[in-house]
C-alpha cells in the first residue's frame, strides 16, 4: 500500500457498523500475533480472575524517583513501588514520521499487541480495527471498567474498549461504548462530549477557568442513550457515593478533571472527585461479577503538567496516583487472586530530578529547573530539571504483584503487556 493511501486510512472517518462487527468477531476469534516474548501458559501456571491495570500517563522513572522523594523521602517507597516484580518497558511506536509515541499507540500497544501510528487507537498501521483487551475480557464473562482523571474517551482508556483511527473523535469513541464494548463502570471526565454543541449538561459550557470548554460532541445525546442502555448517571462526589450496584457512568468534568497551565497560570488540580474514590467505587462495583473483572486505571495529570513543565502538579498528581494504587494494594491484599500492574505509557518533560546547586540552577523557558521541592523528613531539598514540553522516547518502569506478575521481571516492549493481561484476562 502506498504512503498517500496509508496516510488517507489513518485520517478516515470513524469505524462504522461493519468496524464493529469485524470487532465482535476477532473478540470471540483473537488472532493477532503475539509478541516474540509472549509468556507461555502451562498446567502450573496460575490464574488471575481479576486485573486491576494502572497507568500514570506520562510517568518516567524519574518521575516516581521525584515522587518518591517527596512524598515518602530518602530510604521511603511509594505504594507502586512495594509491588514484588518490577522490570521495565519499551515505548516507540510503528509510525513512519517518529520514534517517540504518544498516548494513544502506546495504549494501543497494551490493548491489542501491535504497535501502531501515534494517534490511532487500537487500529493497525493500515487502519483495520484490532480486538481489544476490554472486549476480549467481556467476551470472557469478566466485568469491566475505566477510571481516569482525562475524558473517559481519550487515548489511554479508549484504546482499551475502541476503534478508530484517529484519536480525536471522542464521540465516536463514547459511542462505542455505549453501544459495542459496554464498559461495566466509566468513570472521569469529558462530559462535552457526550452531549451536542449548545446543550450543556451538568457542567456549563465556556466556564471561566476555560472558555474553550463546552458541549460538542455530534453522535446525539449519548448520556440519555446511555440511561437508556441501563447505566446510572452520576455527575458529582455525592451521586457516585450514593450509586448502587449496575452499570455505571460518571462524568465530573467539561474536559480533564484539572486545569493543565504552567504553575501560577491558572492551573488547578481539584477533581470534583478523587482518582481513589473513584477507583474504591469501581472495584465495588466489578467485584460484584462472579467470573471477575478488568479495570484500567489512569492518572492524566502526570502527563498533562509535565507538558507545561509544571513541577508541583505533577508531584500532586503523583501523590492522587498513590492514593488509588493504595486502594488498588489493599484489595490485592483480600483479593489475592487479582493481578495489580503499574506502569506509565511514555515520560513526558525530559525530567531529571537534580540537587539544589546554585551554580546549576541555569536556563529558561522549557530547560528551566523547577523547584526547590521538600524531601519528606528531610532538611534537604531538590530540583527538577525539564529539557523538553513533549513526549521523551526513554523505558518506562513497570511493577506488579499477583498471579502471573513474575512475567514482568526484565525488559520488554509495551506489546509485552497485552501478551500478559490477556492470558490472565481469557485463561480458563
Amino acid at each position: 500500500m502506498s504512503l498517500d493511501v496509508r496516510r488517507a486510512r489513518r485520517f478516515a472517518a470513524p469505524a462504522t457498523a461493519a468496524v464493529a462487527a469485524a470487532v465482535v468477531t476477532m473478540v470471540v476469534n483473537p488472532t493477532p500475533g503475539a509478541s516474540a516474548s509472549a509468556p507461555q501458559a502451562s498446567a502450573k501456571t496460575p490464574t488471575a480472575k481479576n486485573v486491576i491495570f494502572i497507568n500514570g500517563d506520562g510517568m518516567g522513572a524519574a518521575t516516581r524517583q521525584a515522587a518518591r522523594l517527596h512524598l515518602a523521602g530518602m530510604g521511603g517507597q511509594l505504594a507502586m513501588d512495594k509491588l514484588p516484580t518490577s522490570g521495565q518497558l519499551t515505548t516507540e511506536p510503528d509510525d513512519p514520521k517518529v520514534v517517540v509515541t504518544d498516548s494513544a499507540a502506546a495504549a494501543t500497544a497494551w490493548a491489542t499487541g501491535e504497535k501502531t501510528y501515534n494517534g490511532a487507537i487500537s487500529v493497525d498501521v493500515d487502519g483495520n480495527p484490532l480486538a481489544t483487551l476490554g472486549q476480549q475480557a467481556k467476551a470472557a464473562g469478566k466485568a469491566t471498567g475505566l477510571v481516569t482523571t482525562a475524558q473517559v474517551t481519550d487515548a489511554s482508556p479508549a484504546a482499551f474498549f475502541s476503534n478508530t483511527a484517529n484519536r480525536s473523535a471522542q464521540d465516536e469513541i463514547a459511542r462505542q461504548y455505549i453501544e459495542v464494548s459496554k464498559p461495566d463502570v466509566i468513570l472521569g471526565g469529558g462530559e462535552d462530549w457526550w452531549l451536542p454543541a449548545g446543550s450543556a449538561g451538568a457542567f456549563k459550557d465556556q466556564p471561566a477557568e476555560d472558555p474553550s470548554e463546552a458541549s460538542k460532541g455530534t453522535k446525539g445525546n449519548l448520556i440519555a442513550k446511555a440511561k437508556k442502555a441501563g447505566y446510572s448517571y452520576v455527575s458529582s462526589a455525592d451521586q457516585l457515593n450514593r450509586a448502587k450496584s449496575g452499570k455505571l457512568l460518571g462524568l465530573f468534568a467539561n474536559e480533564e478533571m484539572f486545569q493543565q497551565r504552567p504553575e501560577g497560570q491558572g492551573d488547578v488540580y481539584s477533581p470534583v472527585v478523587g482518582l481513589s474514590t473513584m477507583t474504591s467505587k469501581a472495584l465495588s462495583t466489578l467485584d460484584k461479577n462472579k467470573k471477575g473483572f478488568f479495570l484500567m486505571v489512569e492518572e492524566e495529570g502526570v502527563d498533562e503538567f509535565a507538558h507545561s513543565n509544571n513541577g508541583t502538579r505533577v508531584l500532586q498528581s503523583m501523590q492522587e496516583l498513590e492514593k488509588a494504587v493504595a486502594v488498588a494494594r489493599a484489595y490485592v491484599a483480600t483479593h489475592p487472586d487479582t493481578l495489580l500492574v503499574v506502569t506509565g505509557d511514555h515520560e513526558t518533560g525530559g525530567l531529571a530530578v537534580e540537587d539544589t546547586d546554585a551554580t546549576d540552577e541555569s536556563g529558561t523557558g522549557i530547560s528551566a529547573e523547577d523547584g526547590p521541592f521538600s524531601i519528606r523528613g528531610s532538611e534537604k531539598s531538590f530540583y527538577i530539571d525539564w529539557t523538553t514540553s513533549g513526549h521523551t522516547g526513554v523505558d518506562v518502569p513497570v511493577t506488579a504483584a499477583g498471579p502471573l506478575s513474575d512475567r514482568f521481571t526484565g525488559k520488554h516492549a509495551n506489546t509485552y503487556v497485552y501478551d500478559v493481561l490477556r492470558q490472565a484476562l481469557t485463561r480458563r
